[in-house]
């Protein structure tokens, strides 16, 4: 038997199973964020060796949520959880649990989930996205994941959108992520981003332009309030899920938001098809539950239109089907090889 976690940044999970796909247990725990990385330290010691004892567990795997160095098993860093920076994860859960140990980013352990018994079974290559809080991504060739030169690859959330996309902080995890989605629409309700207004393309004199102007102002106005009223004027409770329930009701800025954040995901699935060319290509993630006519389509549309023409219609898009649990039947995997 096995044993695999996944630390992330708002869950804890550790389950057991034979690698078969399969879980025999499975515990679910919350983190606060304010204990940091010894906070989930704490928490797996005092659960992770009884399951080893009770189980027989003979290895442990660990999906970790951020970049890993897999020649020292060590985790870089967490975007969300202090006290993980150049930390020798592989090593103490050895010593704390007391069986080998080996390390995985999440999402790359995802990946090989679902390549073996998720929606990606039977596929070659694999490429997996999630799309929560952030975006990432994982390559499978083979059956094993592609981890580059051991820092991570196909790390899909940091591809910059365009030639004018010069700084670090903007990338696809910005516009397309749950948390990214939120950012854009509390800039726009609180002005500062300024929307550049479509003109119509028919000649206009001056009072038909005023009166077209104000009339879209009146539209916007009008969206923006709805959006305040859905998170009780609360700027930081607007969340992707109101922003995509808004969207499903005819909400005009969030519906651009939407759309934004979809296209951008589409472009970035577009440059990893045309770079790596796989059978299917699977979503999972939060924002992904959306829903096909909210999310799937608007990317798959997308992906069409930016994807290397003589690619276009030899990749699949499916959505995850693993569930929760994704990470840990991944981390499994990787502790069975």
């Amino acid at each position: 038997m096995f044993l695999g976690i996944e630390i992330g940044g708002t869950k804890l999970q550790l389950g057991v199973g034979a690698g078969d796909g399969t879980l025999v247990t499975i515990e679910r725990l919350d983190i606060d964020p304010a204990q940091g990385a010894s906070g989930i330290r704490q928490q797996i010691a005092e659960l992770g060796p009884m399951l080893v004892a009770r189980h027989q567990v003979q290895r442990v795997g660990v999906g970790f949520g951020g970049p890993v160095d897999l020649s020292r098993g060590y985790s870089i860093k967490s975007h969300q959880i202090e006290g993980w920076h150049d930390f020798p994860l592989a090593a103490w859960a050895q010593s704390t649990l007391g069986v080998p140990a080996v390390i995985g980013n999440d999402a790359d352990v995802a990946a090989l989930a679902e390549a073996r018994f998720g929606a990606g079974r039977g596929c070659n290559p694999v490429f997996y996205v999630t799309v929560g809080s952030g975006v990432g991504g994982g390559l499978v060739v083979d059956g094993r994941i592609y981890r580059g030169r051991g820092l991570g690859a196909t790390e899909i959330g940091h591809l910059r959108p365009g030639l004018h996309a010069d700084r670090s902080e903007q990338t696809v995890e910005a516009i397309a992520s749950g948390w990214g989605i939120a950012a854009t629409a509390q800039a726009r309700l609180s002005h500062l981003a300024h929307q550049v207004r479509r003109l119509p393309t028919e000649v206009l004199d001056r009072q038909q332009l005023e009166d077209h102007l104000a009339a879209e102002q009146e539209a916007e106005d009008e969206f923006a309030h709805d959006l305040l009223l859905r998170c009780d004027h609360d700027l930081d409770a607007l969340s992707a899920k109101l922003i995509a329930q808004a969207a499903a009701e005819g909400n005009g800025l969030a519906t651009e938001i939407w759309q934004q954040a979809c296209n951008t995901l589409g472009w970035a699935i577009a440059q990893v098809i045309t770079l790596a060319a796989p059978e299917i290509v699977v979503i999972g993630g939060g924002v992904a539950l959306a829903g096909r006519a909210l999310f799937y389509e608007p990317v798959e549309e997308a992906v069409a239109r930016y994807v290397f023409p003589p690619f276009l219609g030899q990749y699949t898009i499916a959505p995850a089907e693993l569930g929760e649990a994704m990470v840990v039947h991944g981390a499994i995997a990787l502790a069975s090889e």
